[in-house]
């Protein structure tokens, strides 16, 4: 099993998580997040001073795939995030040791 953390723009959400539930997906968290990467935030106007935004707003989707299922979750997840623009995002994959459903004790991918 892989686990895929994938930081994207916010308004690229709904798309993504369709992208997943077409692949059969079943399951995703999601958690607003604040950062920066190679953009370096931006400069914004307010009442005619000039400030620096360090943090973008971002959302974390993160999901648990079984291996066969790798590949294609990153191609719907880049597809459906991406812009073209700088700061469309970052997907990271690990790998997943078990997993347990609290609720019935299931252990392994039946627990996803």
């Amino acid at each position: 099993m892989k686990k895929i953390e994938a930081v994207i723009k916010p308004f690229k959400l709904d798309e993504v998580k369709e992208a997943l539930q077409e692949l059969g997906v079943q399951g995703m968290t999601v958690i607003e997040a604040k950062g920066y990467g190679r953009q370096k935030g931006q400069t914004e106007l307010y009442r005619g001073a000039e400030y620096v935004v360090d943090f973008l707003p971002k959302i974390k989707v993160e999901v648990v795939v079984a291996d066969d299922q790798l590949d294609r979750a990153l191609e719907a997840i880049a597809g459906a995030a991406r812009t073209g623009r700088i700061g469309d995002g970052k997907i990271f994959v690990s790998d997943v040791i078990d997993v347990v459903r609290i609720r019935t004790g299931e252990t392994g991918p039946a627990a996803v």
